[in-house]
């Protein structure tokens, strides 16, 4: 995207690992950035600071909590405000943690249906009109467990399968200004609690490359379909290290 005005992009829960590397990636090929975040106030204003010393007035912060639908207008237009427009919506914020079949309460499903998959119609909804006329585009940090579910993990899976038709279904309905993809990253960074490791293992085995990938190669590819894919809509892109090619 090049333009005398900068364009800009909200990217939410953006504060660390995969989010925060899209945001340095999106930063460093001249978008100005809305740094979205709920809960990780001094990892955002370390990355902000960071970032705004590398170029002056180029990131703000919003901080907001997603589950809480009837704001989420309120935050696209604070959004719009930080510099009169917005460009790219990077719907990055996510909720991951198990879900055992008969042990699953209404509040379980809310809040992973919630940061997985209402948030981001919502966001999308909110800023469909200033996306449209500014001919912009949006970004989805979906899961390869949307097509392949993750044992233990259903309702995060079907959150997230969830989420990949949104990505389909959004790219119809904002066409032909707004282009809508997602990304599916495979092994990559997964929540730290050590009784994740087990599962963690197991897929890194099962992956072609037999290596964990790096928050960097999802945020490539974020900025691909950001800047460099002006044809490409409606798709999901799988950056798994080949773990889709084994059972």
């Amino acid at each position: 995207m090049t333009n005398s005005v900068p364009h800009v992009a909200l990217v939410t829960g953006a504060a660390r690992r995969i989010g925060a590397e899209c945001v340095r990636h999106l930063h460093q090929s001249g978008l100005n950035i809305v740094l979205h975040y709920r809960n990780s106030g001094t990892e955002a204003e370390n990355l902000a600071g960071e970032l705004n010393r590398i170029r002056q007035d180029s990131v703000k912060l919003l901080q907001g909590d997603l589950q809480n639908i009837a704001s989420i207008p309120k935050l696209i237009e604070q959004t719009q405000t930080a510099w009169g427009r917005l460009d790219v919506l990077i719907n990055n914020a996510s909720t991951f943690y198990p879900t055992a079949i008969g042990e699953i309460t209404e509040q379980d499903w809310d809040t992973l249906m919630g940061a997985n998959l209402k948030a981001p119609l919502f966001l999308a909804q909110a800023a469909s009109d200033e996306l449209r006329r500014n001919h912009g585009c949006i970004v989805n940090i979906t899961d390869i467990h949307a097509e392949r579910p993750l044992k233990g993990y259903p309702v995060y899976s079907i959150a997230k399968a969830g989420l990949v038709m949104l990505t389909k279904s959004l790219a119809r309905e904002l066409a032909p200004e707004v282009r809508v993809n997602a990304v599916a990253p495979g092994a990559i960074l997964w929540p730290e609690a050590a009784h994740h490791q087990a599962e963690h293992q197991a897929i890194i085995n099962r992956t072609a490359l037999k290596r964990e990938g790096e928050p960097a190669d999802i945020a490539r590819t974020v900025e691909f379909l950001v800047n460099h894919a002006p044809y490409i809509t409606g798709q999901v892109v799988s950056v798994d290290g080949g773990r889709t090619l084994s059972n």
